[in-house]
């Protein structure tokens, strides 16, 4: 409505998720037919989690026709009876759909990740396509980080090592000849929780420390680690920070030798791709964007100085413990190659160079000529 009343008409308009789902639809069914015929939409699905479930109340609100829009080929959700599935719209009557990795790409598609809009997308796959997200390596990176005590490049990764002591004295955590794990994450079951749990201990009674920083929306999720939070108080090797700190997370991922990432399933996740830069091994579930950005250190197919994680197929305490076990393991007993493992990962670029180049393609494919 803005963009009418203020005679502005871009070539495209991005759309996000279920808040905009129907700006497509306005834009086709309401808009066109009062001047707006220029705007081409690409719309990016960032978890597919949330869908924008709702009534025909909504459509009336705004204008639209519910008998015309709620069919299967429409708005109509596809299990829901007569509900409104505004992400639906938006992927029916988008120019272009993205979603975050090209992995949950493929995902959403053909697994149950599609939280069933599987046929949608299938159907619509002709102008489907996943970019992974990028970092700003003006906020991440270790060598211009102004809230770590010791900055570092790949020539001087020692100086990682002052980062981690600097993050055990920061939380009291014994100095010694161990490595340390860390969970940075928001905490509920899409991450990964209950492997999150288990990796607590299963990090302590094999010879490594562990860092959790991270709260959860869930207030029994959140009241479950506050209790754990408890019992650990007085482990010299474990410390569960639960909340978020800007500041500490920079420290945890400066200061930590690897990083959990044991999603259940991950449009695309930045965790890791912070961790790699500042040469903290990432430990992942190999899913979406995690499967597109770490690259297993024993078991993947790339040449060895493309390797630069650890990544485990199930989701279940054995599958996570496989990738502990191996990183852990190669830390204690083969020093310089897990050295050389932080190198390969440091060296990856995952800035918005590479996705901006791609998302400027896909501009000029759908826009007018």
């Amino acid at each position: 409505e803005f963009m009418l009343k203020a005679n502005k008409h871009p070539e495209i308009v991005h759309c996000h998720d279920w808040q905009t789902g129907l700006v497509p639809v306005l834009l086709y069914e309401m808009y066109k037919h009062v001047g707006m015929t220029h705007p081409r939409v690409c719309y990016t699905l960032h978890n597919l989690g949330h869908q924008g479930i709702t009534g025909e109340h909504t459509l009336r609100q705004v204008g639209l026709n519910p008998g015309h829009l709620i069919t299967h080929d429409r708005l109509r959700d596809d299990s829901r009876g007569n509900a409104v599935n505004l992400v639906k719209g938006g992927i029916v009557y988008s120019n272009f759909v993205t979603t975050v990795s090209p992995r949950y790409a493929w995902e959403i598609q053909y697994t149950g990740l599609g939280m069933g809009l599987q046929h949608t997308l299938r159907t619509h796959s002709q102008k489907l396509g996943g970019v992974l997200n990028g970092l700003d390596y003006k906020v991440w990176n270790p060598e211009i980080d102004s809230h770590i005590p010791c900055r570092y490049t790949i020539e001087t990764i020692e100086n990682k090592y002052k980062n981690k002591e600097a993050l055990r004295d920061r939380l009291w955590l014994r100095h010694g000849f161990m490595p340390l794990a860390a969970v940075v994450s928001r905490l509920d079951r899409q991450k990964g929780v209950e492997l999150m749990r288990h990796a607590i201990f299963y990090c302590l009674g094999n010879g490594c420390q562990v860092v959790l920083l991270g709260s959860s929306p869930d207030a029994a999720i959140n009241n479950d680690f506050l209790w754990l939070k408890h019992r650990l108080n007085e482990n010299p090797d474990c410390h569960l920070e639960v909340g978020y700190n800007e500041d500490l997370a920079h420290l945890v991922y400066a200061g930590a030798d690897m990083i959990i990432v044991p999603s259940a399933y991950e449009p695309c996740g930045l965790t890791q791709m912070i961790a790699m830069k500042y040469g903290t091994i990432p430990i992942v579930r190999n899913t979406g964007g995690l499967a597109d950005t770490v690259f297993d250190a024993d078991h993947s197919d790339r040449p060895y100085h493309e390797r630069n994680g650890y990544s485990f197929n199930d989701y279940n305490n054995q599958g996570l413990e496989s990738a502990l076990r191996r990183a852990i393991g190669l830390w204690h007993l083969y020093p310089q190659y897990f050295r050389e493992l932080m190198c390969n990962a440091m060296r990856y670029e995952y800035s918005w160079k590479d996705p901006g180049t791609h998302y400027l393609n896909i501009y000029n494919y759908i826009k007018e000529p």
